[in-house]
């Protein structure tokens, strides 16, 4: 029998280690993203025959409805816009064949909760998506962003207040029922290095130790909660315009993102995102000056193109 000298020993317990770790890592995608969805599946309507949706007339809100009633469920679409919003319902009722009922309420006001609470007090919501969100026009440092007071205001409004009264109106019936699903989006911004977003990524980062919170009190009642933490995806908020890999349209990442309810009550949703954020802090975790400069730069990149952009317009 060979005899090993203590590096040996010591090499070969940290390959065993390493095997283990890279083995564990894969289980748990290969659980995440194929299994779970599988055994898992969430059946949305036997939670109640509503689904509210927030921020539901674009992008990731939009594709959320679409999907909700593409699974039985009528949908309560909650946004500013009337327009927008009569228009949803229509694309929705004519292609998934449910009822729907629209709220006009600007997230960015204050007000708005007791009419939201009356317009749906008779409706058995059994999935509330608290999707809406705000974010900055471009990257700016803290101290220079524009109309500052009512831009840093509004964030919190609608990134943090709106998942809080929102799940305050909507909870206590679920919890009565013993039955229901609480889907919130934060954003990927609250898990990585963010100069240039701070007041964003720091809303979403409530959002996110609000779900955490929130579903460990309530899951022993039969309340599904999820936190989802998207990166880059095509939307108005984002304002990217062409799909890729890092950043899918919303239809591809919501079909993602829906799918691991019930499996995990965090995620990116998106299997590629979350390499992206596993690399990114990884990079943190070795270098976090030189991930921290990164960022900076890219996130430097983006103002001055939207600075220049801006000062093109004006002239």
């Amino acid at each position: 029998m060979a005899h090993y000298g203590y590096l040996e020993k010591l090499g070969l317990a940290f390959a065993l280690a390493l095997l283990f770790y890279i083995v564990k890592c894969i289980v748990n995608v290969v659980y995440t993203y194929v299994i779970g969805p599988v055994v898992n599946k969430v059946d949305f309507k036997s939670k109640g025959k509503w689904a509210l949706v927030t921020g539901s007339t674009d992008g990731i809100g939009k594709e959320y409805a679409k999907e909700l009633a593409a699974r039985g469920c009528d949908i309560v679409l909650v946004s500013r816009s009337m327009d927008k919003l009569k228009a949803t319902a229509t694309e929705i009722q004519n292609d998934y064949k449910v009822n729907t009922k629209i709220v006009q309420a600007d997230f960015s006001e204050e007000g708005i909760y007791d009419k939201i609470s009356k317009e749906i007090a008779d409706l058995e919501i059994g999935t509330l998506v608290n999707n809406v969100g705000i974010s900055y026009s471009y990257p700016e440092y803290f101290t220079d962003i524009a109309d500052w007071e009512n831009t840093v205001t509004t964030m919190i409004r609608a990134n943090m207040v709106s998942v809080t009264r929102m799940t305050g109106i909507i909870l206590p019936d679920m919890v009565k029922r013993g039955r229901g699903v609480v889907i919130n989006i934060g954003s990927g911004s609250s898990l990585i290095p963010s100069p240039l977003l701070t007041v964003y990524a720091a809303c979403k980062a409530y959002v996110d130790k609000f779900s955490e919170g929130i579903d460990m009190e309530y899951n022993k009642k039969g309340i599904i909660v999820q936190c989802v933490l998207p990166g880059f995806v095509c939307s108005n908020m984002s304002g990217i315009r062409r799909a890729s890999l890092l950043a899918p349209t919303a239809k591809t990442f919501v079909k993602s993102a829906i799918s691991l309810v019930g499996t995990t009550s965090k995620t990116v949703g998106y299997f590629p995102h979350a390499i992206f954020v596993n690399t990114i802090n990884s990079i943190y975790g070795m270098s976090g000056r030189f991930a921290v400069w990164l960022i900076t730069r890219s996130m430097e990149n983006t103002r001055r193109k939207a600075l220049k952009k801006r000062e093109k317009n004006i002239a």
